[in-house]
């Protein structure tokens, strides 16, 4: 029974810790976007919204019946533009994260004197404070460049000139074959997010998901 408390008691603690590394990463984040984030004052926001605008959106498929899916009815206080960009940021976050998640085990770790485990939480925990600036700056950045690129007339969503196009082969691609993207990527993104979530919440509480239970043949 002392090994469970202890084992409980290290848990509580990487919790705590957790919490306050990535909230205050978060915080700083916020920080450095909203330097370069528009104006949110609009007529739009000043009323109650309706479902309606949702409509035209990509995103409604087979999963929710080909209908919005809204059963907290949210939409009344969010705009659509705000919950695409909104969905689609953290969708993209999430798939990276879950990549960054099976990494270390599976691929093995860079070289490095402060992080040495290939527990994704434990090497929060280790990474230097010059990483977590480096990072910060950089989601910085990628704000900054989806900002400017705003204002230029350009789109992160989709439905528009890219901010980015490396191969520079969206705009030669039909609407047919521009939507199916833009679906995949959403769909990819809702994965990635309830994937992420599973992982964290196994971490945190063990077999809260059930196909991840220690010691099974999918536990991380």
């Amino acid at each position: 029974p002392g090994v469970r408390v202890n084992k409980q008691d290290f848990r509580f603690s990487q919790i705590h810790e957790f919490t306050m590394k990535t909230s205050l990463a978060f915080l700083a984040c916020v920080a450095g976007a909203s330097a370069f984030a528009p104006s949110t004052a609009s007529s739009k926001t000043t009323s109650i919204l309706k479902a309606s605008d949702y409509e035209s959106l990509v995103g409604m498929d087979v999963e929710t019946g080909k209908k919005f899916f809204d059963p907290w009815n949210l939409s009344q206080w969010i705009p659509a533009e705000h919950a695409r960009k909104a969905e689609l940021a953290n969708g993209r976050s999430a798939m990276l994260a879950t990549v960054g998640w099976f990494w270390p085990k599976f691929v093995g770790t860079f070289d490095s004197n402060d992080v040495t485990t290939t527990d994704p939480i434990e090497a929060i925990m280790q990474a230097d404070p010059q990483w977590w600036a480096q990072f910060i700056l950089l989601c910085g950045v990628g704000e900054f460049v989806k900002y400017q690129g705003e204002l230029e007339g350009k789109s992160y969503t989709g439905d528009g000139e890219p901010v980015l196009d490396w191969t520079k082969t969206w705009g030669k691609l039909s609407d047919a074959k521009k939507e199916d993207i833009r679906l995949r990527e959403l769909k990819n993104g809702r994965l990635a997010m309830l994937g992420i979530a599973s992982f964290v919440s196994a971490h945190f509480i063990p077999g809260s998901v059930p196909a991840l239970y220690e010691g099974g043949p999918w536990s991380l």
